[in-house]
């Protein structure tokens, strides 16, 4: 975006007419309203804005993050209008053609500097360092003073509550937030000056008062979400259970769904409680308890405060034997970490991968291998997916080691566990590996997900011949170590790691490299790190400049000669499912 200082005409006066007036240029442009083929545009003066407090709005049609808050925005502004609150917006294109503009600013009910004005807009943009959008910077018409830059922010947390958006507003705002968490009730916390009541999913008003000196959980749910639905299904037991002997505890759903059909759907399966769909009350609670992730559960006490944030996680880990641990307290807690050691301590290979009838792994051409056959081995559980970037540039490195351990370890397998969504994908990705997996689609795969608490992928877990548990970071051991990791045990990263500190003493203290010539690189001990010649992870020693936190491993270091460019299958873009996000060489849930 240009840097240009803006025209600062005094057509309009001083203040916001400053700002938006350009040459010959004294006036902005509206919406007739007409729903015609080609828009009519009133001309408004810039003169004749009357509004206190103007917002300025860089956004454009191409730019999701813009649509997504631009309904929020003509809310706020219609509400405030409604009001007869002093406010104007002005918004300032950076679509790419007219067109688009055109269709973008027919839904907007506020002003815009002339799409043909492309000077202007840049200049603007440029006065005010817009480096992203959507951008809304708020002042005050008359003098020009910027209340706020942040504005997106918070027209998003506090909507009309924060007009006039200065300082002062927003500091009383979230001191009146601090109040209410000090002296919080569960009123406080699910009631609004128009709503006392909750609903049921068969329709029935239930009023909050009922809650009073209850544990309430306050679920927040996205129907057709799939860590979420499969988090509500397993609270749904824990809360028949707790009913049936006799907790006082409920769960109120807290609906982040824009869609009311979907709101319905995903709330008809749930035994408890809800606020109304659409109801701000539930963006209100997102900001209340600083929700940063799904599924979320907050725990309230009897007394309407806080006790914990989020007890997902504790349900995610321990399943429906969870409800033995409610209300969750540290002794509780307790008593379930004993019973998940002692679990844990009689795992074996057979109760992770057996149940029912299945009680098999496939190899080539779906034949089955009964999972007897793997008792006794080193097993690698490989989570993995066609579809994820990550999981392809990593499959043939694993297959590369997998190759190198079985040549001298025959009590060693993988077992590949699939998030693909199609059978095809599974039989085009598996085609590519030399060891067993779990059937496309295999039920076992949740089970196993929920027990390693699996976030991202691709991941190794290493399972010894014991059957117990050696290693849920086998993944980055092989990156590191190769095929000499095998067998994946603590002890074996001890004797590896001495290995290579004895060798590290016959390595120069420091050196100069032609990938950094700028300084010298000092040999350091280091934790986990990427190596910035070959790109790989590296671990315990790097020759590091901190100065500008470059790594080489060793061996990239100290080679004569290095192949570059060597090939990554794989890496190729493509979209990855609703629910992940793929950053770096992991593809987690969103």
């Amino acid at each position: 975006m240009a840097e240009a200082a803006p025209t600062t005409t005094t057509t309009g006066g001083s203040g916001i007419g400053a700002i938006l007036a350009a040459g010959d240029r004294d006036f902005l442009v509206r919406n007739s309203g007409e729903q015609v083929r080609t828009p009519s545009r009133f001309l408004v003066k810039i003169s004749s804005i009357e509004a206190n407090t103007v917002a300025l709005y860089f956004s454009a049609s191409w730019c999701p993050p813009c649509r997504r808050f631009t309904p929020k925005l003509i809310e706020t502004y219609k509400e405030l209008s409604s009001q007869g609150k002093s406010f104007e917006v002005v918004f300032l294109s950076a679509d790419n053609d007219e067109e688009a503009f055109n269709a973008y600013f027919a839904k907007m009910p506020w002003l815009a500097v002339p799409f043909s004005d492309s000077d202007s807009r840049e200049a603007i943009d440029g006065r005010f360092k817009v480096s992203g959008i959507p951008h809304l910077v708020i002042l005050d018409a008359k003098t020009g003073e910027v209340y706020t830059e942040d504005g997106v922010e918070f027209v998003s947390v506090y909507g009309v509550e924060a007009y006039p958006f200065t300082p002062e507003r927003i500091n009383e705002l979230k001191e009146q937030e601090k109040a209410a968490k000090d002296s919080q009730t569960i009123q406080s916390v699910l009631s609004t000056s128009t709503r006392d009541y909750l609903i049921s999913n068969k329709g029935d008003k239930v009023p909050i008062s009922d809650l009073e000196g209850k544990y309430v959980g306050l679920c927040f749910v996205v129907g057709g979400f799939g860590p979420v639905d499969q988090f509500t299904s397993v609270l749904a037991k824990i809360y028949e259970k707790l009913k049936e002997v006799g907790e006082k505890f409920e769960v109120v759903a807290v609906s982040l769904d824009s869609d009311e059909s979907s709101f319905k759907e995903s709330f008809a399966k749930m035994p408890w409680l809800a606020i109304p769909h659409g109801d701000k009350m539930c963006e209100k609670l997102v900001r209340y308890f600083e929700l940063s992730s799904l599924p979320t559960l907050v725990l309230i006490g009897p007394d309407g405060k806080t006790l914990n944030n989020n007890v997902a996680d504790i349900i995610e880990e321990h399943g429906f034997e969870a409800w033995e641990g409610f209300p969750f307290s540290a002794e509780k807690l307790d008593i379930l970490a004993e019973k998940a050691k002692a679990k844990a301590a009689a795992q074996t290979l057979e109760s992770l991968l057996i149940s029912g009838d299945s009680d098999f792994v496939i190899g080539k051409d779906r034949a089955k291998v009964p999972v007897t056959e793997l008792v006794g081995k080193t097993v690698l559980l490989y989570f993995s997916a066609k579809w994820c970037g990550p999981c392809r540039a990593f499959l043939p490195t694993l297959v590369q080691e997998y190759n190198k351990i079985k040549e001298k370890n025959s009590d060693f397998e993988i077992v590949f566990i699939s998030s693909d969504r199609e059978q095809s994908s599974f039989d085009e990705f598996f085609s590519e590996m030399p060891w067993l997996a779990l059937p496309f689609g295999d039920e076992r795969k949740e089970y196993l997900t929920k027990t390693f608490r699996i976030r991202g992928i691709p991941s190794l877990v290493a399972i010894g011949p014991t059957g117990q548990t050696v290693s849920k970071n086998a993944k980055i051991q092989l990156m590191i170590h190769g095929a000499d990791a095998f067998p994946f045990t603590e002890e074996r990263l001890e004797e590896l790691q001495k290995k290579l500190d004895e060798m590290a003493k016959g390595w120069p203290e420091k050196l100069k490299h032609e990938l950094h010539e700028e300084h010298e690189l000092v040999l350091m001990r280091r934790g986990t790190y990427g190596c910035d010649g070959c790109e790989a992870i590296g671990s315990s020693w790097s020759y590091r400049c901190d100065e500008c936190d470059f790594n080489l491993h060793p061996k990239c270091a100290l080679a004569d000669k290095e192949d570059k460019g060597e090939e990554e299958d794989g890496k190729a873009a493509e979209e990855a499912p609703a629910g992940y996000v793929c950053e770096g060489d992991v593809c987690r849930k969103a």
